[in-house]
């Protein structure tokens, strides 16, 4: 498959089997995000790969939706201000870009695997931070549930503005 075709078939999935995702596919989902770039490649990322039903069960009080509860997996992607890049002129902090970054890589990738995501930044981020013990320098932005898709899930068509409307030339 073509990146714009993956680029172009990737959705939001809200609707998991409980099946287990492989440890070789986690591990490809992950080595995508260790590749992403990120500001003066200082890389301020950490993964958190919650699997457990334990673990799982602490992280589902950070967000309510019964079909999130149903994944396998859920990939939080953090990091610490003072470990990205800060543009001198306005000291604007790279951290939520390169964390952005490389959790696309990783859903992207999770995508090519047949590995169902979903964005999620609408979350309660003070009991994923107490869910995981991280303390509160410890940023997070967004993260997604891992999980192949439910037979009868149905990809929402994507709406997209054109090209030609998001884009200048000079």
């Amino acid at each position: 498959m073509s990146f714009l075709q993956l680029a172009a078939e990737r959705c939001s999935t809200r609707s998991f089997r409980t099946d287990p995702i492989p440890d070789e596919v986690i591990g490809r989902i992950l080595e995508a995000g260790r590749l992403a770039p990120s500001a003066k490649n200082l890389q301020p990322w950490h993964f958190t790969l919650v699997q457990t039903p334990a673990m799982l069960e602490k992280v589902h009080a950070c967000y309510s939706r019964n079909w999130f509860h149903t994944a396998p997996a859920i990939l939080i992607v953090s990091g610490r201000y003072e470990n990205a890049w800060v543009r001198p002129a306005d000291s604007y902090n790279s951290l939520e870009t390169d964390l952005a970054i490389t959790l696309d890589h990783m859903i992207l990738a999770a995508a090519e695997e047949g590995v169902g995501t979903c964005w999620i930044g609408a979350f309660d981020l003070q009991v994923l931070k107490n869910a995981l013990g991280m303390d509160e320098k410890e940023e997070i932005f967004a993260f997604t549930p891992l999980g192949y898709p439910t037979k009868d899930f149905t990809p929402v068509p994507k709406n997209r503005k054109s090209l030609s409307e998001m884009t200048t030339y000079r």
